[in-house]
C-alpha cells in the first residue's frame, strides 16, 4: 500500500491543477498531486485569451515561475519553448451561417465578427496544445519538488480533525493521501462533486447544450466564399479562435503549428438531438453537409483521436468549499466554449486561492476569505452563463448577436488594460460583474433579448449597448466606422487613457513596455 501526507493535494494534473500545485510549493507547503489518467493525455478547453495571458503573466510574476512566464506570449512561447505546439491567436473571428445554404462572398461583412486581441504576432494569444502544454506544466511541478502520483482511481474521501482522507487505487495496489486541505482541479462533475455527492445548481439562462469534438489533421484553409473582395482584416481571419455560428449552434476551429486542427460542435438540445450528435462522426458529417462552405476545409481531413461526445456542457457545483477541501473554478463549474471563458475565470481563481493560502490560511481570517471566493466564483460563473445564453438566444437574430458579444470584449478590453496599469481596483472581477454600471448594462441588454421581445427590440438593444459601453471602451469597439472588423490598434488605448484615470503618456509607456518585455 502506498501512503502519502501533504500539506495540500491537488486532484487533477490539468493546467490548473499542476499550477496550483507549482504555486503551493513555492509558498512553501508540502504539496502532491495525483492525476487519475496519465500523460500527455488530450483535454478540452484550448483557446487562450489577452486576458487569460495576462493573469497568467502576472502569477508567473508573483510566485518566480520562471519556466510558465514564456507560455504567456506567442513570441516568447516560440522563442523560449518551441518544442510545445501551439496555435497563433490573434483575435476572435465569427460567420453566421444558414443551415442547407452556402456561405456567399458579403461586401457589407454582415455575416462577420472581426475583433482584434493584439497589434503584432510578437504579443499574440495562443492556442494550447493540451497534451504537450499540460504534461509540460507536471514536469515543471515536480522539478519544484511536487510529489506527483498519475493512474490513481480514488474511490473514498472522508473528512477528519483538521483534513480529508482520500482512499483508492493505483493499478491493483492500494493507495492512501492524508491532507489539510484538498483542492480539486479535476474538471466539472470531477472528484469531489461526486465523491462528496454535492447538489447541481443551474446556470441562469443557459440554454442545455451538448458537444461532440475532435482533433483532426489536412483541414484545408477557408475556401474564398469567406474572403472580403481585397479588403484587408485586422488580422489573418483564421490566427484566431474561428467561430462558425448558425441558429442554434457553433462550430469552433483551432489551428496549431503542429498539423493539427481542433474542431467541435456546441448545440442546443434540440438541434444536437435532431442532429443525433450522441452518434459522432456521422452526426459531424451531416453538419458539415448543411454547411458546405465549412465543408470545403474538411473534404480531406480525417479526425486522428476518437470523437468526444458531451451530453451535458453547462454545469455549476452547488457548493465550492469547505473547511478542508475547495474547487478550482474549472471544477465548481463550466459554461460553454463560446468566448473562451474558461481560461480566464480558472486563472482568477487560482490567483485567489493562492492568495488565501499566502495570506489567510490557518489564521482567523480563512473562513471569510473561504466564503468570498465562493460568491465571486459563483457570481462570475452566473454572469457567464447570462451572456453566453443570451448569445445563444441570438444566434439567429446576427445583428444582435454582435451587439452583445462587444459587451464581453469591452469588459476583457477594459480589464486587462487596468491590471497592466497597475489599477486592479477597477477590474477585480470577470466581465465586470462587480461594477454597478457594467451590471447594471448587462441586466438591461439580458431583459431586451428575452425570445419574444428581440425582433422589436433589436435597434434598441444595439442602441443601449453602444452606449452603455461607451465609459469602458478603450478599444474602438463603439466606431461604427469599424464595424464589424475591430482591429487591436495602440491610438486606441491612448486616446482613452482617461477613462482609466492615466494620461496618454502613461498609457504610451504601458504599450512599450507590453511590446518590449
Amino acid at each position: 500500500m502506498t501512503a502519502l501526507r501533504a500539506q495540500i493535494l491537488v486532484v487533477g494534473s490539468g493546467f490548473a491543477g499542476s499550477l496550483m500545485a507549482m504555486i503551493a510549493q513555492k509558498l512553501g507547503f508540502s504539496t502532491a498531486l495525483v492525476e487519475r489518467g496519465r500523460h500527455p493525455r488530450f483535454a478540452i478547453g484550448e483557446s487562450s485569451t489577452p486576458l487569460a495571458n495576462l493573469l497568467l503573466e502576472e502569477i508567473a510574476g508573483e510566485y518566480d515561475l520562471s519556466a510558465v512566464r514564456p507560455l504567456c506570449k506567442w513570441g516568447t512561447w516560440q522563442k523560449s519553448t518551441p518544442q510545445i505546439a501551439c496555435g497563433i491567436k490573434r483575435g476572435f473571428t465569427f460567420y453566421h451561417h444558414r443551415l442547407g445554404h452556402s456561405f456567399q462572398p458579403d461586401k457589407k461583412r454582415e455575416r462577420q465578427l472581426l475583433v482584434g486581441a493584439s497589434p503584432c504576432e510578437q504579443i499574440a494569444d495562443t492556442h494550447w496544445y493540451r497534451p504537450e502544454f499540460d504534461h509540460y506544466l507536471v514536469q515543471q511541478a515536480q522539478a519544484l519538488g511536487v510529489e506527483y502520483f498519475d493512474e490513481i482511481n480514488l474511490n473514498q474521501v472522508d473528512s477528519e480533525t483538521g483534513g480529508m482522507r482520500l482512499r483508492g487505487a493505483r493499478k491493483g495496489e492500494s493507495v492512501e493521501f492524508t491532507a489539510d486541505l484538498v483542492i480539486d482541479a479535476s474538471g466539472p462533475r470531477g472528484f469531489l462533486h461526486h465523491a462528496l455527492r454535492l447538489p447541481e445548481k443551474p446556470l441562469p439562462a443557459m440554454p442545455t447544450t451538448q458537444a461532440l469534438f475532435s482533433h483532426f489533421i489536412d483541414v484545408a484553409p477557408l475556401p474564398d466564399a469567406f474572403s472580403n473582395d481585397g479588403l484587408a482584416p485586422p488580422y489573418p481571419p483564421e490566427q484566431a479562435a474561428v467561430h462558425h455560428l448558425f441558429p442554434g449552434g457553433w462550430i469552433w476551429v483551432l489551428k496549431f503549428n503542429n498539423g493539427i486542427t481542433s474542431a467541435g460542435v456546441a448545440a442546443t438540445d434540440e438541434l444536437a438531438n435532431a442532429l443525433d450528435l450522441r452518434s459522432g462522426e456521422p452526426a459531424w458529417r451531416t453538419l458539415l453537409g448543411q454547411l458546405s462552405s465549412l465543408e470545403e476545409s474538411f473534404h480531406s481531413a480525417r479526425n486522428i483521436i476518437p470523437f468526444a461526445f458531451q451530453p451535458r456542457v453547462a454545469f455549476q457545483s452547488g457548493r465550492l468549499t469547505a473547511p478542508n477541501w475547495v474547487m478550482l473554478p474549472s471544477a465548481a463549474g463550466v459554461v460553454d466554449p463560446l468566448l473562451s471563458t474558461g481560461f480566464p475565470l480558472t486563472l482568477l481563481g487560482i490567483a485567489r486561492l493562492a492568495g488565501l493560502l499566502k495570506n489567510d490560511w490557518q489564521r482567523p481570517s480563512f473562513t471569510d476569505a473561504r466564503a468570498e471566493y465562493e460568491r465571486i466564483t459563483m457570481l462570475e460563473l452566473d454572469t457567464t452563463a447570462r451572456l453566453v445564453g443570451a448569445l445563444y438566444d441570438t444566434m439567429d437574430q446576427f445583428e444582435s448577436f454582435k451587439s452583445l458579444a462587444l459587451l464581453y470584449f469591452t469588459a476583457a478590453s477594459f480589464s486587462e488594460t487596468a491590471r497592466r496599469l497597475g489599477k486592479l481596483h477597477l477590474a477585480k472581477s470577470f466581465l465586470l460583474c462587480e461594477n454597478a454600471g457594467f451590471a447594471q448594462l448587462l441586466k438591461e441588454a439580458f431583459q431586451l433579448i428575452r425570445p419574444r421581445d428581440l425582433p422589436a427590440n433589436g435597434e434598441t438593444l444595439e442602441r443601449r449597448i453602444c452606449e452603455g459601453i461607451e465609459p469602458f471602451d478603450v478599444a474602438g469597439l463603439t466606431l461604427r466606422s469599424r464595424h464589424p472588423w475591430y482591429p487591436a490598434l495602440s491610438e486606441d488605448l491612448i486616446r482613452n487613457a482617461g477613462k482609466l484615470g492615466v494620461s496618454e503618456d502613461e498609457m504610451a509607456l504601458m504599450i512599450r513596455k507590453c511590446l518590449i518585455e
